[in-house]
């Protein structure tokens, strides 16, 4: 390890970054723990324990580039991220922190817009942005700013991504690939003659939903790395496989069209509106309709199947009739992406 650097893969979401987590981080730290879930769960967030109640907190730092884009602004895309962190392990997310690291010369104006968006995002799920922090950093010294939240929810009954049981379905609660493509297609320039949105989103209201019904056994956040990533962490963290049908994968045809353009697989980039929901067969068809019932739940579908069968691995039952292996990515592949 002596004299090895740091490179921009290791902070991508995908295999790179797990192992580096894995060595230095999960190494070093030995007090790892609060409650049930702990640093070493590698979940969206952990719990701490006070009474009878169980709190949730998570924490995630906003580096995209632009810093504004179709569907959003890194102000949304900070706020969302932490609610959906809290949200897929069944926790209400109830405040928010935000420490600010901005670059002399910022213009005032993005700053105000930033922070609207801010606003408004928690609006929608009453998650109030109690504290915070603000550094001021020499012109070019950082590219525009970073933004870093934590919020805090509670849960009445936990959800982690690890409690996935052979037998269950999965259901994604709408089309994937939306954020990493129009990033892309924005930072690239390319221009485009159709409607391609970033899906950035606060989840809370389609989780709940999900949650009233019952029958959820796990969730998880498919952000860096996307679909792909996430399901292989789940399956690699119980010992059971997932085979996923690929015509029943909600994709935009923007989505699709700029994907091939680029050469990237839709399934493989990040989303930022999107949960992943694990539920028993007799729920099924209740949680997905409550899901569709929701403001940013109406084109969840119910894509695969959890099995015994191969274990650790996510297998994809193409349209053309075939398999593949959906393996995760080494890193994703766009940096700066959320």
């Amino acid at each position: 390890m002596t004299g090895e650097k740091i490179s921009l893969i290791q902070g991508a979401g995908g295999k790179a970054m797990m192992k580096l987590i894995s060595d230095i981080f999960l190494k070093e730290l030995k007090l790892k723990s609060a409650g049930r879930v702990g640093l070493d769960a590698l979940d969206d967030g952990a719990t701490i324990t006070i009474g009878d109640k169980t709190l949730v907190l998570t924490t995630d730092s906003h580096t995209v580039k632009p810093l504004f884009f179709p569907g959003g602004d890194i102000g949304r895309l900070a706020v969302a991220g932490t609610i959906n962190d809290l949200a897929v392990m069944g926790a209400k997310p109830l405040a928010m922190s935000c420490a600010m690291v901005l670059e002399e010369g910022f213009p005032m104006e993005d700053l105000t817009k930033i922070t609207r968006s801010m606003d408004a995002t928690s609006r929608e799920v009453g998650c109030a942005m109690v504290t915070g922090d603000l550094k001021v950093m020499e012109r070019s010294a950082l590219d525009g700013a970073i933004l870093t939240t934590t919020g805090v929810g509670v849960a009445d009954t936990l959800v982690t991504d690890r409690g996935i049981r052979s037998g269950n379905k999965i259901i994604v609660t709408g089309t994937v690939g939306d954020h990493g493509i129009t990033i892309l297609a924005h930072r690239e320039g390319i221009a485009v003659d159709v409607d391609l949105t970033s899906d950035v989103a606060p989840l809370w209201e389609t989780i709940e939903a999900a949650l009233k019904v019952g029958g959820i056994t796990a969730m998880k956040d498919p952000t860096r790395g996307g679909l792909a990533a996430a399901l292989n962490e789940m399956v690699s963290k119980t010992g059971v496989g997932i085979v996923l049908r690929e015509s029943d994968i909600p994709i935009s045809e923007p989505v699709k069209a700029i994907g091939e353009m680029l050469g990237i697989d839709p399934l493989q980039i990040t989303n930022e509106g999107k949960a992943i929901i694990a539920v028993v067969p007799g729920k099924t068809e209740e949680v997905l309709a409550a899901i569709r019932k929701t403001k940013y739940g109406r084109e969840a579908s119910v894509i695969g199947d959890v099995t015994k069968d191969r274990p650790g691995d996510v297998v994809l039952d193409t349209i053309i009739g075939g398999k593949r292996l959906l393996e995760s990515p080494i890193g994703d592949p766009a940096p700066r992406i959320c």
